[in-house]
């Protein structure tokens, strides 16, 4: 039995595509026996981090990868009426941290200069940025691939030529078999370009689900994604049930009579051996006056806001100012002790710059605002004191990750303080942040109805009968909730419609981007958890 590993492969964090989940992927490529897998989700690299931990906690070997858009005339060139015409595909692979740290820069850039429909790179940018990268053609949206589909057979070759110069031995010619008619047609084609021009091929499968079965669903998330129903005709689809997490057996079968394409997963798979370290966050370089340590500075400040918010002079104070004094030694040797006097004073410098602006700022919110210590800098206006916050909550010995001190700026101004943090600290110190909006097991329900055409008055009725639990899920809510059971129960459109609402529950469905109105030229996309990488 040939051995396989699947290379192309699009997780929960392909919007509305993708619908790989992370752990459940990791699950099953270990069962299926395969030691390594690849993440190469749509032109972002959001879920790279959870699948490398999520790998490894799964005995699997994580490789980083994505597909990335590439624009054919430049990213600067942002021109065409269908979104199609804008960008041809690509899949590429990090072997190391070097190809990482490329991966990370082209992902940047694709959205702060090339974002057309898109997050695009161009050549210039390959160019640039291909060391310790692998180098995978790409599936039918690829440039090689619609070439030799147009008989451009001349114009695929040069193409060919071009990456094969550039990558060398760190490029292959990717061909799938999906039962697209189109793939039939350019995989003898695509074969012989490698044999002529001695590139090597690599099988992939283009996974957007893990199970076959899981087709129906991926149709009815194209259509949310798209705001198309299932009856249209002319909409965005897969016109086959093939793009699932194939075994290697089914592999081989499919291209027994290329079986190098089959080791050649593995040949990628041993080249790439990224490695991360997760540990102490790396924090901005705060410079205290001279002659003052970072711990000793922090207490200065401290000192000044006893002052200013409580009348307390700390070389000077009553009995009944000794709790206050307490509170905020023991608070500063917690933040000395878990070496984040330098978080504090980077904050406060940032707090203190926007007041001095006249950039409105919140007063405070979430845990941070039970820190005395965050309001005596003047991080928070919210007196912990008076209305009873525990600080405990918001830091303490126990606590593993950063301390997170949320901060509300004035939406219009909110480029000034990015550029001003930008230029203090250092671009690279600096990263846009992203969440995630998810189907709920109501707003899932909604939306599936929606695209399978029923009357919205029906699925809002199935909708409502979720009980309203924070984060419960509909497995749960058929057990809790009777009349939600018989109805689906008694009716085949409302089982279809449950059935298909379980399988895409949790799915991320859109980007939060916390300041989304900042100039593009001000972004640097990134996701929440980051490796120690400088």
């Amino acid at each position: 039995m040939a051995e396989f590993i699947h290379l192309h492969l699009h997780t929960e964090y392909s919007l509305l595509d993708g619908m790989c989940r992370i752990s459940e992927a990791t699950l099953l490529a270990k069962k299926l026996g395969m030691r390594s897998l690849a993440i190469t989700d749509h032109g972002k690299m959001f879920g790279v981090i959870p699948f490398y931990q999520e790998a490894l906690k799964n005995g699997v070997k994580p490789i980083i990868g994505s597909e990335f858009y590439l624009a054919p005339a430049g990213r600067s060139e942002k021109r065409g009426e269908k979104t199609g015409d804008a960008y041809s595909h690509l899949t590429l692979l990090a072997k190391n941290e070097d190809g990482y740290r490329n991966l990370m820069r082209l992902s940047t850039i694709a959205h702060t200069e090339g974002f057309y429909h898109r997050p695009r790179i161009d050549r210039e940018l390959i160019e640039k940025h291909n060391q310790g990268v692998v180098l995978l053609s790409g599936c039918l949206k690829g440039a090689i691939n619609s070439l030799l589909l147009q008989e451009r057979e001349e114009e695929a070759e040069k193409t060919a030529i071009y990456y094969r110069d550039i990558f060398k031995a760190d490029f292959y010619l990717e061909i799938q078999n999906n039962g697209l008619p189109e793939q039939e047609k350019v995989l003898p084609k695509i074969v012989a370009l490698g044999k002529k021009l001695g590139i090597p091929l690599v099988a992939t499968n283009d996974c957007h689900y893990l199970y076959q079965q899981d087709s129906v669903a991926h149709d009815a998330l194209l259509c949310i994604q798209t705001g198309s129903h299932l009856q249209d005709e002319k909409r965005l689809r897969f016109s086959s049930d093939q793009f699932y997490f194939r075994s290697g057996p089914e592999m081989e079968k499919i291209f027994g009579e290329v079986p190098e394409s089959l080791k050649n997963t593995l040949a990628i798979a041993e080249k790439c051996n990224l490695k991360l370290e997760f540990g102490q966050p790396k924090l901005p370089h705060y410079v205290p006056p001279a002659g003052i340590t970072l711990s000793g500075r922090l207490r200065q400040l401290a000192e000044i806001g006893l002052k200013e918010r409580y009348r307390i002079d700390q070389q000077n104070f009553s009995e009944t100012q000794k709790p206050v004094i307490e509170r905020v030694e023991t608070e500063l040797k917690v933040i000395e002790n878990m070496g984040y006097p330098g978080y504090f004073l980077v904050i406060q410098d940032i707090v203190d710059f926007a007041k001095k602006n006249g950039i409105a700022v919140g007063p405070g919110r979430g845990s941070a605002a039970g820190s005395v210590v965050a309001y005596l800098l003047g991080i928070t206006d919210i007196d912990p004191l008076k209305y009873g916050l525990i600080f405990e909550r918001f830091l303490n010995p126990d606590r593993i990750s950063l301390p997170d001190i949320d901060i509300d700026f004035e939406d219009s101004r909110r480029d000034e303080i990015i550029t001003y943090v930008r230029s203090k600290y250092g671009a690279t110190q600096v990263a846009q942040i992203v969440t995630f909006g998810t189907l709920s097991a109501r707003s899932v329900i909604r939306d599936v109805g929606r695209v399978m055409g029923l009357p919205y008055a029906e699925v809002d009725k199935v909708a409502k009968l979720v009980p309203g639990e924070l984060h419960i899920k509909l497995a749960e809510a058929l057990n809790q909730e009777p009349e939600l059971a018989r109805l689906v129960s008694g009716n085949e459109e409302m089982r279809r419609l449950f059935k298909i609402s379980e399988t895409l529950e949790g799915q991320s469905s859109s980007e939060i981007i916390p300041w989304k109105n900042t100039p593009r030229s001000s972004w640097a996309p990134t996701t929440r958890s980051l490796p120690n990488m400088t």
